[in-house]
């Protein structure tokens, strides 16, 4: 698909959809006037997380005193299907991160409540409601529709059946979609954000989601290292972050 083609089909997409206005809005502002907003900092977060970062095993013990080995034996017939599933999958979206972290963040919390941003094959989704499923626990996710590609349909395409009863995912942009997710469910024992990756959109998303997470929760980050916007978060609230190096990029992590 040309960048042409794209770009039409993402703006009939959104005219198509009166509820997501607001988002193409801001989508309009973000690539224009705010263009140099994806950026912003990279550079001085990139050293600051280059010179902090350790192994999500080694993060997983520091915070949570928990051994990350036995998730692959566990879930082994598990991921294997997920794979496959992906292989398989007609559309090309973001693959799988740091599945032990966000698994063992649940543990560690006893999750009954967590909240992601971000969805695509439902990697993140996958981990959480493994750990939730235990507990009869929710996953309320927010997830952005696909108008570029015909990749609705694929969204979570990788979690199996079994676990949905526990999840309920909102398909708008995180401003529409997180004040829908608390006004279902204010408090949250663990949050992921892996979405709008702008200084300004993960500022929004982070001061909302810090509020409506429970003390002792865990909040998690991917992608850190586009902009300074979790570091200078995390200075702004006084935050002694952990940082994960994993797979070349770098993921923030700590306990509230």
């Amino acid at each position: 698909m040309s960048e042409i083609t794209r770009v039409l089909k993402t703006f009939i997409g959104y005219l198509k959809r009166p509820d997501l206005y607001p988002e193409l809005g801001r989508k309009i502002i973000k690539n224009t006037v705010n263009r140099g907003n994806a950026f912003k900092g990279k550079e001085k977060t990139n050293s600051w997380a280059a010179g902090k970062a350790i192994s999500q095993k080694e993060a997983v013990s520091k915070l949570f005193g928990l051994e990350i080995d036995a998730f692959r034996t566990d879930y082994a017939d598990v991921l294997r299907t997920a794979e496959q599933r992906e292989k398989s999958c007609p559309v090309k979206m973001g693959g799988p991160g740091a599945l032990e972290l966000i698994y063992y963040a649940c543990e560690f919390t006893n999750a009954q409540h967590v909240v992601e941003t971000g969805v695509a094959y439902g990697w993140s989704s996958l981990a959480s409601l493994l750990s939730l499923n235990k507990r009869n626990g929710t996953l309320y996710s927010s997830d952005m529709p696909y108008l570029a590609q015909d990749g609705d349909q694929y969204v979570g395409y990788v979690v199996p059946e079994n676990l949905k009863k526990g999840w309920k995912l909102f398909r708008f942009a995180d401003k529409e979609s997180l004040p829908k997710i608390f006004a279902e469910n204010p408090v949250f024992d663990v949050l992921h954000y892996d979405s709008d990756k702008s200084y300004n959109g993960r500022m929004w998303a982070y001061d909302e989601l810090y509020k409506h997470l429970k003390k002792g929760g865990v909040f998690i980050s991917d992608d850190i290292g586009d902009n300074s916007a979790y570091q200078d978060f995390c200075e702004k609230n006084n935050i002694e972050t952990t940082v994960v190096e994993y797979e070349g990029k770098y993921i923030g992590v700590f306990i509230k």
